[in-house]
């Protein structure tokens, strides 16, 4: 079984500026408490190809995670997939941006979850919780974005 959760907000900065926030994955930790540290290999300007390499904690447990990118269009589009093999995996995820009137970004967010093994009984459940708290996600995002991207 696998699902798909999204969120949809609008962020009061340029596009190429939120662009280049989201695909640096690094910057997770600002709007996801989830993510305990993470870190970009190989440690350049991301790229298609680029692997972020995290230590999450979901209902309790830390799991360690590798994301791949796997589309970069800037400013409009990012793409990834995950390659590890836990019990509930992202197989796609992204953005997509959007240019809006008065230096503003649209930006949707999301994730199509699927369970492996085991995963296949708790993905539905973390595809609640996913859906759930999506608002607040995207709320995450803007909220972060706008703190590091300074106003013009």
């Amino acid at each position: 079984m696998s699902g798909q959760f999204e969120a949809t907000v609008e962020v009061d900065r340029p596009v190429e500026e939120v662009f280049a926030y989201l695909a640096d994955g690094r910057n997770d930790p600002q709007f996801s408490p989830r993510v305990l540290k993470i870190e970009r290999i190989p440690d350049t300007p991301t790229a298609e190809g680029t692997v972020f390499r995290s230590t999450v904690k979901d209902a309790g447990m830390k799991t360690a995670r590798e994301f791949r990118i796997t589309t970069l269009e800037a400013p409009v589009k990012i793409r990834w997939a995950e390659v590890t093999k836990n019990s509930v995996t992202a197989r796609e995820g992204g953005y997509d941006l959007e240019s809006l009137a008065d230096g503003r970004t649209r930006v949707r967010i999301f994730n199509v979850l699927e369970g492996h093994g085991l995963g296949k009984l708790l993905v539905g459940l973390a595809l609640a919780a996913a859906r759930k708290d999506a608002d607040g996600f995207g709320s995450r995002i803007k909220a972060a974005a706008e703190a590091a991207i300074d106003p013009r």
